[in-house]
Order: structure tokens, then C-alpha cells, then sequence
């Protein structure tokens, strides 16, 4: 990486602090302020950052982000509100204070213009009683803040007020050695002074004054306020890429099955984690593996690189099994029901894999099998004795999820043998308290049994050397580093890879012959496999790490699974293997202010979305909107309509919609002839420079910070037809109807890019605008091209389509019905449950209890009336054993949600012991109720 800065440029005290701050290895280039070393601008623009890509970022603020980020600083929420504000609002007032300072003399009026965001900041501050921003630590934000304000707050002779929370800040920024640093290399001791060479070259600062005729609550003048100032140079760039139309280079291809790495192309695999086959998924299962990774593949196919996206489902290992026994049926039933319900789901979501595959084949159990003796032959697999759960009812080992118990850590009732589900710790079965085998309820004893382990401390040199390389030059997310570093911090230790199962890939080895493979051994292995059932030419992506790019897109719970326990096994394997490049985590979506619960009925499942009525796009849109990318985040009913009918409705359909109706109604549907003014070129100089933004952040998976460039170029556009009302100068004289003529034809272009910018958030949404726009297939080189540059793609004389209106309003009392419907609390009846579903929500002891009509052997029949003794006292009995549970949870003051569900489950066992005993199974109201 290299960094351009010139002396005496505020801007560049932000990244040469942010430099030293985060020590990231950087070569610093000292350039004058005239010279111009990002070539697809023709304007200079300093401070900028080579990086080893052969991109640049030339945004001061993205700059610091990114230097931050390389350091495995990820920018959280609050940092990023902070930074946006500095951009927005700071930004403005702070160069005109700076240009009257220094180049007007007018210092005393410093404090007029800075009074208000001081202020704001000084608020923020003191509400936050922190001696950071956002926290006990300096972060991204304090660094651009700090830097922004030094020139101003560092001369004693301009009168600001007091601002203690402020100064206080300040202070203690200022003190540290990279700011030190920074300061002399830019302002070289010379304070305001040292920035004026470089302000007289800048345009004089617009005051912004209100329109008279403007309201002051409108939309564009709320805009205003915070607009970033636009120079002439960008302007007039703008303006010619513009008039030079899109490329008319060949239109991209479409894809030739199978797709096979290519030389001299960007070769892109993807990988989503494969999800399991055990169950439905739901929303949050969704954001975090497929869809994310779908944006990411079909973003990539517009830029023309050779992707190939492949997924499929998990079907072995002990989820399955049990799942089996629930419902009934083989695991290889249960495997076959729920692949199709997953592929459904899926394809109505819109996930445009290239093979959609599954773990149960025959390339499964011959690839993980070959990776097997391979570790084996080369010394990476050892062999011990464990201690493990049997059941001696059941005669067998109980592996992972055949047995519960209490979490020897939380305490939490319902840990499962592997991992608590509550403090999310792994667990060895045997220290779970109070173990029960899941299938008949009995405790079971310890015995050894003897299992092969990979040897991970044998590989950790390998491991970290490779890690190194692959976490400096790839785009990881910053949870994924630090996960990884977790595991690593305290040394590596044995993995046991085979279990006491009957489900899953057979372990070859003849001294195991009656065991099967670990299912996180075994799983990421199927990439390979589900790529071998798609083409047997699968090497080529899967050994073929010069050519190939490796992301893989999943929640951050299966981190360490695919960044230490795979990478060592291909490792140990020794085969020239592709390893990932970029590992994409997501953090958690939650439902509301809960967890998503099947059994309880909580929260929008895969299959459920469908009958909501809500098309699949706005689904997409509102869950990438809230994609947790750096924390956890919530689904809210609430939020949803808001985004939908503020975002989707008011600014980006009402934008498209009014661009594409004036060439109709004013234009008898040709687009008009644009000659463009002064204010034309700054919107097209804005829309350059978020469709850049856009870019740069798509180019690094920053899928849910992208699209809020999109919904901004939307704004834009609606702020410059409010202004300029092509409606009223349509019926004014020729200049009047030249504007109108001008404001539509720039409007309905700006409409055609955002069709192009959609298409991997909402593909349908997107074909719409481009058939009602009636627009060319070049229209998407604007990303092929990747330097974000804005041109025309529909010229005056051509025709558009049919418009009407993308986006419906999402009602207050269509909203509160579906946020009741998926509560979770509401009657059986009333639930959208699948058989899989409504089986699941019987209790485990409950599910041990004959439902059919006929009895064991030796019971008295039912009656006529539905009374079963027998059942009864089944029934009791559980009753009792539930009761004592609940009574537990309580006295232990477990968790809320824990004890809810107990309960639940509680009151389920007392109805069908009502129904057994002829009863009413509905209680008694209660007096004063």
C-alpha cells in the first residue's frame, strides 16, 4: 500500500494519524497539492491510498476506516453515526471557518459559524460521560474528529466558548504520539498558517442561505444543510464522463454450466455455510449465510469476474437422527423432505446459486474418506481413549445432541453434549449435570471408547503462517479475526473427528469401522463434494489456489470451524488445496427482543415468509438493511414498514416512478434533450461519488453500508426535481420547458444507474425498472468498468416502457396483525406449522407418550368419550417430572426465556392430561379476570 498526502492539507492529518495509530505497513509518498494520482479523476484528490489491488480510496474518512479495519479495528455503529456526522455537518461549517480564518482575516466570526456542531459535540460527549467517543478506547472516530478540529482548537486566539466536555476530549487525543506525529508532518509547527497555501486553491465555501419560498421542515432543505461541498473540478469531470456515454463493450455473457476457472480472469468461488438439514431456517439463518453470499455472488457477475456460487445441505450427524425419531421417519427421509423444503424456500428468495447440492453422496463419502487417509499418512491423526455417555437402555453411546443435561458453566438446564446453547461454551458430555439420554429419558453411565483426533498442534506453525498471509491480504471480518486469535491464543489442542453413529460418513479405517465422521470433519468438506457433483472438473476450483478466490459467507458461530479445524485438515492433506481468502461473518440476528423459536411459534421462518403477502424483494431489502455486520441486530415488524414505506416507497419508488412518468406525461415517452447547467453537474458529481462509495464497499462485503449509497443517490434525486419543478416549467416558455426537459432526462438516467446498483439487493425490483425504463443491457458496465463513473445511458430520442408505481405501503394494522401472528403465545390453530413444525413443539416428554388411539399391550382400551386410563397416568406422571422442572428453573433464577418455555411445555402436558382424563382441557376463569 502507498499513501499520497501533501503538507499543509487538513485532510491529511486524518490518515497520517490513523497511520500511526494502527502501525499499518504503509509506504507515504509527499506530494504537492496540484498533483493527481487517482487516474479516473480529473481533478487532484488528497489525500489517496494505493492499495496492493490497484484501487484507490481518496476519501479521508474511508481511508482511516480502512487502515483502522486492516488493524482489526472493525468501525462499530455508533462509530460510523460519528464519522458520518463529521462528514455531513461538521465538515461544511469547519472549511468555512477555516477559509475565513485564513484566507479572509475574519477569525472573530470563527465562532458564529462552529457554535452549533461545538455544541452537538460537546452534548454528545457529556451524555456519554466517556473519555472517548463511543468508549474506554480510541477508535476511527476520535482519530477523524481530533483531526478535523486541531487547526481550529489548537489557536488559542479564536474565541470559541467554553465547551469543557470538548476540550477535555480533546486533550487527551491531542496528547497521543500519532497525533503529535501527525501534526508536525502536515502543519509543520506553523498552526492555521501552515493550511493556507492550500485553502487559496480552494473555491471560496457557499453560505448556505434558506429559500424564501422553501418551508423550513421540507425534505430538501433538511438535505441542504448537511450537503458536502462539491468542487468545480469534480463538477466538470462529472460532466464529461457523462456526455462520453456508457462503454459499448461486449455485453456480459451468460453463464456457460459448468463454469471452470479461467486464465487471466478474476476467478471468484463462493461458498455459503452449508445449512442444516434438520429444520426450517429462519431469517436470521438466512442474512447470515445465503442471501449475504448471493448479493456478494450476483454484484460479482456485474463486474464480470468468473464466480462460481455453490452451496447444499448438511445431512449427517446426530441432529438428523433425532429429527428421524421425531417425525418418524429414516434420516435419509428426513434429509430428502427438508433439502426440497430449504431448495423452495430458497429459490423464493431469490438465492441465485449455481449448484445447489447436499452432503449425502457417494463424492461426499470419497472425498472426506481420500482427506482422511491423506491426514493419516502423513502423521496428523492420533488415536485416544475418551470417556463418553452410554446408554445402557439404548445400548449405545449417546454422541452430541443425544443427550442433555445441565451447562457445568451457566447452569443453563438444556445444554446439549457438545455446546450449551445458552453461554454458547463447548461442553464434553460427561461434565454435563444431570444427564439424560434425549431418546428414552434414562441416565446414562460413563465408558471409554477409543476415537481418532486431529492433531491441530502438529499443523499450528502451518496454520498461523498461512493465516498471516491470508487475514493480511483478504477481506476478513474483524469477529472473524478475532475468533480465530481466540482459539489460537492459548495453543491448539487434539479435535477428536469420529463419533458413535450410524448416520454419516463411514470412517474407512478398519480398527473404526463402526464409527463415522465428526460432523464439523465432515461438513466443510462437502464445498468440495457438492462442487464435485456439479462438475468432475470440481479440482479446478477446489486445487487451484493461484487462480482461485476463495470466500466463504456464514454466522460467526461457525468461525472457527472454517478458519482452524478446515484449513488444517486440507493443510495436513497436503494436496495444493484452495483455501479461503476472505471469511465473511455475520453477527446475529434476533427476532425483536427475543430469539427466534420455532416450537414457540416466535418469529418469521423461511417457509412462512412466502405467506405474508410481502414479496421476496422487500424481504431482502429490509434484511440487508439491518445485515449485522458489526454487532447484533433485530427484526422489528415496526421498523420494517418504516423502512419499506419511507425508503422503498417515498424516496426510492417515488423518485424512479416521477423520473420515468415526466418523460411520459411531459415527453410522449422519449427521453428529452439534456442540456446541462451548472447545478445538473453537481448532481451528477454527487451520484459519481456515491456510486464510488457503493463500489469501494461492495468491492470489501460492506453489503449493508453499500446500500444505503443507493437510497442517498435516490435522495439526491428527489431533492433536484423538488427545486427545480419540472412540473411547472413544462408550462412555461422555451428556456422553462428546456429545464423541465433537462431536470427529466438527468432524472430518468439516474433512475436507470439505480436499476443497476439493485439488481444484487432486489433482482426483480431491478428487472422491473430496466423494462419499464425500456433500457439497454450495457447499462450495467457502470460496474463492469468498477471506477464508478456515471454516464448516460438513455440518450434524448429514446423510448421508454410503461411506468407505474415498484413499492406498496405496508399498513399500521397489516403490520400489528403480522407482528401477533408470528408472537409466538397464540392458539395452535391459529399457527402457520408444517408437520415438522407442530411435532416439534411437543415437549420431549410429552413426545415419549403414545398419541395413537390404540394402547400398549395390556392397557385398558379408551372409552367412548376419549377417557385412557392408561394415557392418564403416563400423562401424570410427566406432568409431575415437568412441574418439579419448572419449580428448578425458578428456585435457580435461570433465564426468563429458559423458564417461559418450560412452562410452555407444562401447561401442554396438563391439556392432553385433560383430554386423557375426559376433562375440559381449557382452565376455569378465574374470578376477576
Amino acid at each position: 500500500m502507498k499513501l499520497f498526502v501533501s503538507e499543509g492539507n487538513p485532510h491529511c492529518l486524518k490518515v497520517l494519524a490513523a497511520l500511526e495509530e494502527t502501525g499499518a505497513k504503509c509506504g507515504v509518498d509527499y506530494i504537492n497539492h496540484e498533483e493527481n494520482v487517482v487516474p479516473f479523476l480529473s481533478r487532484p484528490a488528497i489525500p489517496a491510498l494505493l492499495l496492493p489491488s490497484g484501487s484507490h480510496l481518496f476519501s479521508s474518512n474511508a481511508i482511516c476506516q480502512f487502515l483502522f479495519e486492516v488493524n482489526g479495528q472493525e468501525t462499530p455503529p455508533l462509530c460510523n453515526q460519528w464519522l458520518e456526522w463529521e462528514a455531513t455537518e461538521l465538515q461544511p461549517a469547519l472549511f468555512q471557518a477555516l477559509y475565513m480564518a485564513v484566507v479572509q482575516g475574519k477569525g472573530s466570526e470563527v465562532s458564529k459559524v462552529l457554535q452549533a456542531p461545538l455544541n452537538y459535540l460537546d452534548q454528545g460527549l457529556t451524555k456519554g460521560n466517556l473519555p472517548y467517543l463511543t468508549g474506554n478506547a480510541v477508535t476511527v472516530a476520535d482519530v477523524v474528529l481530533w483531526a478535523a478540529l486541531y487547526p481550529i482548537l489548537s489557536d488559542s486566539s479564536l474565541q470559541l466558548g467554553e465547551h469543557k466536555s470538548v476540550r477535555s476530549w480533546f486533550d487527551r487525543v491531542n496528547a497521543r504520539q500519532s497525533c503529535q506525529s501527525a501534526t508536525q508532518k502536515v502543519l509543520q509547527g506553523k498552526g492555521l498558517q501552515g493550511m493556507k497555501s492550500y485553502l487559496q486553491r480552494q473555491p471560496a465555501p457557499q453560505v448556505n442561505q434558506p429559500r424564501d419560498s422553501q418551508p423550513s421542515n421540507s425534505p430538501s432543505a433538511e438535505c441542504e444543510e448537511g450537503e458536502r461541498v462539491v468542487s468545480e473540478e469534480e463538477m466538470e469531470a462529472a460532466a464529461l464522463t457523462w456526455s462520453k456515454g456508457l462503454s459499448t463493450g461486449p455485453v456480459l455473457k451468460e453463464r456457460q454450466q459448468p463454469i471452470l476457472p479461467e486464465k487471466d480472469k478474476r476467478n471468484v468461488l463462493v461458498t455459503s455455510a452449508l445449512p442444516y438439514v434438520n429444520n426450517v431456517p429462519h431469517l436470521g439463518n438466512i442474512i447470515g449465510c445465503v442471501l449475504s453470499a448471493d448479493v456478494f455472488s450476483r454484484y460479482g457477475r456485474m463486474r464480470g469476474w468468473n464466480l462460481l456460487y455453490v452451496c447444499g445441505t448438511d445431512e449427517y450427524g446426530t441432529a438428523t437422527e433425532n429429527k428421524a425419531r421425531e417425525e418418524g421417519l429414516t434420516p435419509q427421509q428426513i434429509c430428502d423432505k427438508y433439502h426440497a423444503i430449504h431448495a423452495n424456500i430458497y429459490k423464493w428468495f431469490q438465492i441465485e446459486f449455481d449448484f445447489f447440492g447436499r452432503t449425502t453422496t457417494e463424492k461426499q463419502t470419497e472425498i472426506a474418506q481420500n482427506i482422511f487417509w491423506r491426514l493419516h499418512e502423513h502423521g496428523f491423526l492420533m488415536e485416544d481413549t475418551v470417556e463418553q455417555l452410554r446408554c445402557e437402555k439404548c445400548q449405545r453411546f449417546l454422541a452430541d445432541r443425544f443427550v442433555e443435561g445441565i451447562c457445568p458453566h451457566c447452569r443453563y438446564p438444556e445444554a446439549r453434549g457438545d455446546q450449551c446453547d445458552k453461554c454458547g461454551r463447548l461442553i464434553n458430555a460427561v461434565e454435563l449435570g444431570e444427564p439424560q439420554c434425549k431418546v428414552c429419558k434414562q441416565t446414562p453411565v460413563i465408558r471409554s471408547s477409543k476415537h481418532l483426533f486431529l492433531d491441530l498442534p502438529k499443523l499450528e506453525a502451518q496454520l498461523e503462517q498461512w493465516l498471516e498471509t491470508s487475514t493480511g491480504t483478504g477481506d476478513w471480518t474483524t469477529n472473524a479475526k478475532q475468533i480465530t486469535r481466540s482459539w489460537l491464543r492459548d495453543g491448539l489442542k487434539p479435535r477428536c473427528i469420529t463419533r458413535d453413529l450410524q448416520w454419516g460418513t463411514p470412517v474407512p479405517h478398519p480398527d473404526f469401522k463402526e464409527k463415522v465422521f465428526y460432523v464439523w470433519f465432515d461438513a466443510p468438506i462437502g464445498y468440495l463434494s457438492i462442487t464435485a457433483n456439479y462438475t468432475d472438473q470440481w479440482e479446478k476450483w477446489w486445487k487451484n489456489p493461484e487462480q482461485v478466490e476463495l470466500y466463504n459467507f456464514m454466522a460467526k458461530d461457525n468461525v472457527p470451524f472454517h478458519s482452524v479445524v478446515f484449513p488444517c485438515s486440507l493443510l495436513g492433506a497436503q494436496d495444493n488445496y484452495t483455501l479461503v481468502n476472505h471469511l465473511v461473518a455475520t453477527e446475529y440476528l434476533n427476532y425483536e427482543d427475543t430469539k427466534f423459536s420455532k416450537s414457540r411459534g416466535v418469529g418469521v421462518f423461511g417457509d412462512m415468509a412466502k405467506d405474508t403477502g410481502i414479496p421476496s424483494d422487500v424481504w431482502r431489502f429490509y434484511l440487508l438493511y439491518v445485515r449485522p455486520e458489526g454487532q447484533d441486530s433485530a427484526f422489528s415488524w415496526a421498523d420494517m414498514a418504516l423502512k419499506n414505506n419511507s425508503e422503498l416507497l417515498n424516496n426510492l419508488g417515488n423518485f424512479i416512478n416521477r423520473a420515468g412518468m415526466f418523460v411520459t406525461k411531459f415527453f410522449d415517452g422519449c427521453v428529452p434533450v439534456m442540456d446541462l447547467q451548472q447545478e445538473d453537474k453537481k448532481l451528477l458529481a454527487m451520484v459519481s461519488w456515491e456510486l464510488q462509495h457503493y463500489i469501494q464497499l461492495m468491492d470489501k462485503v460492506k453489503i449493508r453500508d453499500a446500500l444505503k449509497h443507493i437510497l442517498n443517490i435516490s435522495r439526491h434525486g428527489n431533492q433536484y426535481i423538488q427545486v427545480n419543478e419540472p412540473w411547472k416549467k413544462i408550462k412555461g416558455g422555451d428556456a422553462d420547458r428546456q429545464r423541465a426537459g433537462t431536470v427529466t432526462g438527468v432524472s430518468v438516467n439516474i433512475a436507470c444507474l439505480l436499476s443497476a446498483m439493485l439488481q444484487p439487493y432486489m433482482p426483480t425490483v431491478s428487472q422491473t425498472i430496466r423494462d419499464q425504463l425500456n433500457a439497454p443491457p450495457t447499462c450495467v458496465h457502470t460496474m463492469v468498468q468498477g471506477s464508478g463513473t456515471f454516464a448516460c445511458s438513455l440518450s434524448a430520442g429514446h423510448r421508454i416502457g410503461t411506468v407505474s408505481p415498484l413499492f406498496q405501503k405496508l399498513e399500521a394494522d397489516q403490520i400489528e396483525a403480522l407482528k401477533k401472528r408470528f408472537g409466538g403465545q397464540q392458539p395452535e390453530d391459529e399457527l402457520p406449522m408444517n408437520k415438522a413444525t407442530a411435532q416439534k413443539a411437543v415437549s420431549p416428554a410429552a413426545a415419549a407418550v403414545p398419541v395413537a388411539a390404540a394402547a400398549a399391550p395390556g392397557a385398558e382400551p379408551a372409552t367412548a368419550n376419549g377417557v385412557d386410563p392408561e394415557k392418564a397416568k403416563q400423562l401424570s406422571q410427566a406432568v409431575t417430572e415437568q412441574g418439579e422442572k419448572v419449580r428448578a428453573l425458578k428456585a435457580q433464577k435461570a433465564d426468563k426465556a429458559a423458564i417461559t418455555a418450560e412452562v410452555a411445555k407444562l401447561l401442554d402436558l396438563k391439556k392432553q392430561l385433560a383430554v386423557a382424563e375426559g376433562k375440559n382441557p381449557e382452565p376455569a376463569p378465574q374470578k376477576g379476570i
